[in-house]
């Protein structure tokens, strides 16, 4: 009969024997130990996402504030498409061991390399400048840690970002990578003679200041397109400079405010 019990006590097997009621009980304080860290591990990080958040949104209304007194500069104010492109980026995970209270205070951090994560009014406004559209691919020359390279990302159909530091480049590609911009391409290189096989560009961003504008960035610019860039001497000041391509050989530029940015860097040879 298919289901039979016997009605008989089966033999143990050797060396069996029934578990210690004390065994069991400190197996499951074990357990419960593991589920209460989880859980204050889960609470912690969901405490400080919301401290970051409000960084992030307090750091989103500097910019506001700042644009809407630089009438100057900013006669309409700040267009809301940057602002709510960098609202949405966590800036804090571009910056090595940074945290909350460094990542949205609105200025520019080292990075490390001699390179700086630059202050986030000037990354709006010179996002801004550029009028990037969902449509564009848009050039950056000196990628440094990702961060222009990410809202550019958000805002355009594609961002090609070329930086001569290769350590600088790798963590962008990391964090690029990890948060989800697949759109983003970097290179290493020499950032002076642009990306041509990724353009031409409809926008151009460079980061690093330079007494000229590159000719091969022009070149690569689709005429109506627009090149922002710090416009000067790297051991002074420079101008935030915007330069649009009216014609094949031709471009008009303007002077927006004055600016101090690293260096561009170029290889020795």
């Amino acid at each position: 009969m298919r289901g039979n019990i016997s009605a008989f006590p089966l033999p143990k097997e050797r060396g069996s024997r029934p578990s210690a009621p004390h065994l069991q009980g400190s197996t499951m304080r074990t357990r419960w130990l593991s589920v209460l860290l989880v859980l204050f591990a889960a609470h912690d990080a969901a405490a400080e996402e919301a401290a970051c958040a409000r960084e992030r949104a307090a750091m989103i209304e500097t910019i506001r504030a700042h644009a809407q007194r630089d009438t100057t500069a900013l006669p309409q104010g700040i267009s809301e498409d940057v602002l709510k492109a960098m609202e949405g980026i966590e800036r804090h995970k571009f910056i090595p061991d940074g945290t909350c209270a460094i990542g949205y205070v609105d200025r520019p951090v080292p990075i490390g390399h001699r390179s700086t994560i630059s202050q986030p009014f000037i990354v709006a406004l010179m996002t801004h400048l550029a009028e990037v559209k969902p449509d564009h691919i848009s050039l950056e020359i000196g990628t440094g840690s990702g961060y222009q390279a990410a809202i550019l990302a958000r805002m355009a159909k594609q961002v090609c970002t070329v930086e001569i530091v290769a350590p600088l480049a790798v963590g962008a590609i990391k964090v690029l990578g990890d948060l989800g911009y697949d759109n983003a391409r970097v290179r290493v290189g020499d950032g002076y003679q642009g990306w041509p096989d990724c353009g031409p560009f409809d926008s151009i961003i460079i980061t690093a200041a330079i007494g000229h504008v590159p000719s091969p960035l022009i070149e690569q610019l689709k005429v109506g397109g627009k090149l922002v860039m710090p416009l000067g001497p790297p051991d002074n000041v420079q101008y935030l400079t915007v330069i649009e391509k009216t014609g094949p050989g031709e471009t008009k530029g303007r002077i927006v405010m004055l600016v101090r940015f690293v260096p561009f860097v170029r290889p020795k040879n």
